[in-house]
């Protein structure tokens, strides 16, 4: 399933240097607890960094024309730095090094895969021990408490019926709420109650319900999710 995290200026450390287009901070800290009650643990990132390279640069996860590039994304101790520069010359990277450096930015998000495996649920959340592939980190307006959530636009069907697949108990599906519409714990905890309530007169089996049902449904999700902003 495709995450994304978002950290506040504050927690990721994010100052622009100079005059230039250049900044860095940490797009994730380890071993915290995040909105959704998620943690990131050291060693998370190792894997795709090695095996994919530097993620891209998008401004507010908009995946079409990236606003920079990044020299640097290492693991510390702290969490996962980046050093970035923003194109020179473009008009939106330009807006957006005004805005990093007037505060009105106030984040970074990052933005890739986990799978099954990647990550062990909690009472709480999850404790994510790798991401399968870091795909980008982008500056972003709001990083308060809807931080975690598939983009299902930006899914393609097979890695959407995978996601789906993979649920295998209530708590998987409630955290697929919670990402797929960014549903608090108390919202997605209410839709469950409610849909037992719906299957339990439900004389259709489980195996009739297609692919296309199933997206149809998360597609619905999602735009609830959207409204309740």
């Amino acid at each position: 399933m495709l995450l994304r995290k978002t950290l506040s200026l504050n927690e990721v450390q994010l100052k622009a240097e100079g005059e230039g287009g250049t900044f860095s901070g940490y797009a994730s800290v380890f071993g915290g607890v995040d909105s959704y009650g998620d943690t990131i643990l050291k060693g998370a990132f190792a894997s795709t960094l090695r095996q994919h390279g530097l993620p891209k640069m998008f401004f507010n996860h908009e995946w079409t024309m990236p606003v920079g590039k990044f020299l640097v994304a290492k693991e510390d101790d702290h969490g996962l730095y980046v050093e970035g520069e923003l194109t020179p010359g473009m008009g939106l990277a330009e807006d957006v090094r005004a805005a990093l450096r007037h505060g009105t930015l106030d984040g970074l998000s990052i933005g890739g895969y986990v799978k099954q495996g990647d990550y062990d649920t909690t009472e709480t959340g999850r404790v994510i021990r790798k991401w399968s592939r870091l795909i980008e980190v982008s500056p972003v307006a709001f990083p308060a408490d809807s931080s975690a959530r598939i983009d299902l636009a930006s899914v393609k069907s097979d890695a959407l019926a995978t996601a789906i697949e993979e649920i295998d108990s209530l708590r998987e599906l409630e955290l697929f709420l919670r990402d797929a519409g960014g549903f608090s714990k108390d919202t997605a905890a209410a839709l469950l109650t409610r849909a037992r309530k719906v299957l339990a007169g439900d004389t259709q089996p489980a195996s009739d319900l297609d692919e296309k049902s199933l997206q149809a449904l998360a597609a619905r999700i999602t735009r609830l999710g959207i409204a309740r902003h």
